[in-house]
C-alpha cells in the first residue's frame, strides 16, 4: 500500500482527512490496531471521536478494520480525548483510540491510541506502520456495541473536586469536543458558568481551537473582563490542553499554572516528583524545589510526559503546550476539563476579590514561537544548530532539541512532533537579556539557512 509515512508521528497518527487518511489507509490502521490487540491476548477496544466533519467516516473505516481482525469495538460516540482515556480505566477494555485532529486545522484528523492504559508513542507507533506494510493481519469477526461514558465522567469529577464557594467562570470550548459536556461539568461543581462557542462545529467558525496561541484567546479575554468573571478557561479541539485567563484578562501560561498546581499537590504529598517539559520556565523547577518537591525535566509530548510520570511515579506533570497530568487523585492522563476544575478549586479557596495569579513570580519571556519549515528537514535543522552553536558560557540540555541555559536566561530550539515547524522559546531576567539570547539563536540559524523566517 502506498501512503505518506510522515503521518505516523512521535505520539499519534495524523494527516489530512481523505488525502493522507484515505479509506484504504484508515481501514488498514484499524486492521493493524486490532491485530496488535489480538496478539497481546486482548479482545476489545474503546473508540471515541471528535466533532470534525470527517470523523464519522474515519470512525466507520477504522472500526471496519478493527472488527475484521476479531477484535471487539465499544463505540463511545463523540467525546473529548480525556474521556477516551477515562474509559480505559472505567469500562471493560483498557484499550482505546480516539479519532481527532486535536488542535490542527479542520481538514486534519488522526488517531491517539492507548493499549493497556498506556499511550502509544515512538517505536510503538512505528510498529502499527510496520504491520500495515507487512499486511500481516489477524482475521476474525469482532462485535460492535455502544457504551456511554459522559455521565460516569461527570459524576466522578464532581465527587473528586470540591469548591469552597461559587466561582464565576467563562469557558471557551472553541466549538470543539468539550462542547458536549464542559458547561454541565462546571455547573455541577457549583460554578456560575458563561460559555463561549459551545456548539459542536467541525468547521471551527469562531477561532482556531488552540489556546496556546494568544490570538485564539482574545474572545475569552474580552468576555472575562466584560462579565466580571474571576477566571477564564479555554480548551483545545479535543479537550486535553488547557488555557487560563485571569480576572484582569492576562493569559496564565501553562508553566505558571503548573506552579500553582504543584504548590497545591505538594501540600499533601511532600517529596513528590513533578514532571515538566523543556519548554517550561526555570521558575517552575525552582518553585517545585522550594515547596518540597523534586522537579524532573522531560521531552515535550503528551506520551513522553505520561511515560516519564509512570517511570518516576510522579504526582503531577505538565508541559508548556497546556497538557496537564494529575496523578495524585486522578489517573495521570492529560485532561483539560479536570485540570480546569482543579484550578477552580484553588481559586475558590480565596475571596472573589483576591487575584491569586498576581502572586505568581515573573520573568521576561516569549510564548512559543513557531517557524514554518519543511517537515522532512526540521530535525536536520536542529542537529545542524547543535553542531554549529558555540556557547561556552552556557549549560546545554539536549534531551529534546537544544535548551541553552545562561546565567541570565535561556533559549530553546526543537522540532515539533506534530507540525512542520521549528519551535523556539526564550526567557530572561529582563528585555535586554532576552534579546541578547534571541540574537545568539538568530545568528546560528542564519548560518544554517538564511531563508528561515526571522523571529
Amino acid at each position: 500500500m502506498n501512503f505518506n509515512p510522515s503521518i505516523f508521528r512521535a505520539y499519534d497518527i495524523r494527516g489530512i482527512a481523505y488525502q493522507d487518511l484515505s479509506k484504504d489507509l484508515v481501514i488498514s490502521v484499524g486492521k493493524a490496531l486490532g491485530t496488535s490487540i489480538i496478539k497481546r491476548g486482548l479482545d476489545g477496544i474503546n473508540v471515541g471521536r471528535d466533532g470534525r466533519l470527517s470523523s464519522p467516516d474515519m470512525f466507520k473505516w477504522l472500526t471496519q478494520g478493527i472488527i475484521s481482525t476479531g477484535c471487539n469495538v465499544v463505540d463511545l460516540g463523540i467525546v473529548p480525548t480525556p474521556l477516551l482515556y477515562f474509559s480505559t480505566y472505567k469500562l471493560q477494555y483498557n484499550n482505546g483510540v480516539v479519532i481527532t485532529g486535536s488542535h490542527n486545522p479542520s481538514e486534519y484528523n488522526g488517531f491517539k491510541i492507548v493499549i493497556e492504559n498506556k499511550s502509544l508513542f515512538g517505536e510503538e507507533i512505528q510498529t502499527i506502520k510496520k504491520i500495515i506494510e507487512s499486511l500481516d493481519y489477524s482475521e476474525g469477526e469482532g462485535k460492535k456495541k455502544e457504551d456511554k461514558v459522559i455521565e460516569a465522567y461527570l459524576k466522578e469529577l464532581a465527587s473528586n473536586v470540591k469548591l469552597k464557594r461559587k466561582v464565576k467562570v467563562v469557558i471557551d470550548c472553541g466549538n470543539g469536543a468539550t462542547s458536549v459536556l464542559a458547561k454541565e461539568c462546571y455547573k455541577r461543581l457549583g460554578c456560575e458558568v458563561i460559555d463561549l462557542f459551545s456548539d459542536l462545529d467541525g468547521n471551527f467558525p469562531n477561532h482556531h481551537p488552540d489556546p496556546s496561541k494568544p490570538e485564539n484567546m482574545k474572545d475569552l479575554i474580552e468576555k472575562v473582563i466584560s462579565s466580571g468573571a474571576e477566571i477564564g478557561i479555554a480548551f483545545d479541539g479535543d479537550g486535553d490542553r488547557l488555557g487560563v485567563v485571569s480576572s484582569l484578562g492576562e493569559i496564565i501560561y501553562p508553566d505558571m499554572q503548573m506552579i500553582m498546581f504543584s504548590e497545591e499537590v505538594l501540600k499533601n504529598m511532600q517529596g513528590s516528583k513533578i514532571v515538566y517539559d523543556v519548554k517550561c520556565s526555570k521558575l517552575l523547577p525552582e518553585s517545585i524545589t522550594r515547596n518540597g518537591g523534586i522537579p524532573v525535566i522531560s521531552k515535550t509530548g503528551h506520551s513522553f510526559i505520561k511515560n516519564k510520570i509512570r517511570e518516576v511515579s510522579a504526582a503531577l506533570g505538565g508541559e508548556m503546550s497546556g497538557h496537564i497530568f494529575f496523578n495524585d487523585r486522578w489517573p495521570g492522563f492529560d485532561d483539560a476539563i479536570y485540570s480546569g476544575a482543579r484550578m477552580l478549586e484553588i481559586v475558590s479557596t480565596q475571596p472573589a476579590e483576591v487575584d491569586l495569579f498576581a502572586s505568581l513570580p515573573n520573568l521576561t519571556s516569549t510564548p512559543e514561537i513557531n517557524i514554518e519549515t519543511e517537515d522532512n528537514k526540521k530535525f536536520l535543522y536542529v542537529e545542524e544548530f547543535k553542531s554549529s552553536m558555540n556557547f561556552p558560557d552556557a549549560n546545554v540540555v539536549d534531551i529534546d532539541g537544544v535548551r541553552v541555559e545562561f546565567d541570565y536566561g535561556w533559549g530553546l530550539l526543537r522540532a515539533s512532533n506534530t507540525s512542520p515547524v521549528l519551535v523556539l522559546r526564550f526567557e530572561a531576567i529582563d528585555e535586554n537579556s532576552l534579546e541578547k539570547i534571541k540574537d545568539k539563536f538568530r545568528n546560528v540559524l542564519r548560518k544554517i539557512n538564511p531563508g528561515l523566517e526571522e523571529f
